[in-house]
């Protein structure tokens, strides 16, 4: 009797037991792993590296960018060897791959006046640098040393400021830039223009301010009075010199 009265409690117990699916293994959902090819990788490094420098500064850490993307921070240096270096991309990125190659001739082309090329150049760049991304990592570069903004700017003066002052000679039948070396005073007047546009930007996005909604008629109007006051400056400027 004992023996019968055990046989039925673990027969009772049995019972109560859900019964095993054979196929309880498949219908479990396997945890996915973000498998990335190393191309792919380095492609998001580089996109989250880009808006984390903008939004935090160069003072961000690696080790957050990692945390931030989910990554371990190791994986970050398989790609970068170090912060220079993944700051240098994003330099490449940011700031090389967006400065047009049609600018530099752009300035030197005689078949439109100066105040023309000017006002065409300021329309595209407000277009292509006018972007939260580009201009904080350009304004906390300044801050931080890295060297972005002194690179970046000697673009500039190589291929807009100082053809743009000599461009401006030769409409004014001023002497040549060969024959009369260009002085600081003419350079620095083009650097006027330059910051004065650009700083459209700094409000927007450091200063985070309105700015006016038509850009291109703002464009103009600096164009346009920069040329009227740099017709009366310039002879005067060389006669000084």
């Amino acid at each position: 009797m004992r023996f019968s009265g055990k046989m039925a409690k673990k027969t009772q117990k049995t019972a109560k037991r859900p019964a095993r699916r054979r196929t309880e293994g498949r219908d479990r959902a396997a945890p996915k792993r973000r498998n990335m090819r190393a191309a792919d990788r380095e492609r998001a490094i580089v996109d989250e590296a880009i808006r984390f420098f903008a939004e935090r500064g160069f003072e961000g850490q690696t080790r957050e960018l990692a945390k931030r993307m989910g990554i371990t921070h190791s994986a970050i240096y398989r790609h970068f060897p170090s912060k220079e270096a993944l700051i240098e991309r994003v330099y490449q990125e940011v700031y090389l791959s967006r400065w047009s190659p049609e600018w530099g001739p752009l300035i030197h082309d005689r078949t439109l006046s100066l105040e023309a090329r000017l006002t065409r150049f300021y329309l595209d760049y407000v277009v292509r640098v006018f972007e939260y991304n580009w201009v904080r990592i350009f304004v906390f570069s300044g801050m931080k040393s890295f060297g972005i903004t002194g690179r970046y700017l000697d673009i500039v003066r190589r291929e807009i400021i100082e053809p743009a002052a000599a461009e401006l000679r030769h409409e004014l039948a001023l002497p040549d830039a060969k024959a009369q070396p260009l002085g600081e005073r003419e350079t620095e007047l083009f650097w006027g223009l330059h910051g004065r546009i650009f700083y459209l930007a700094i409000r927007k996005f450091i200063y985070e301010t309105p700015i006016p909604s038509d850009l291109d008629a703002i464009v103009r109007d600096a164009v346009r009075t920069f040329m009227d006051g740099a017709k009366a400056t310039m002879p005067k400027l060389l006669m000084r010199d």
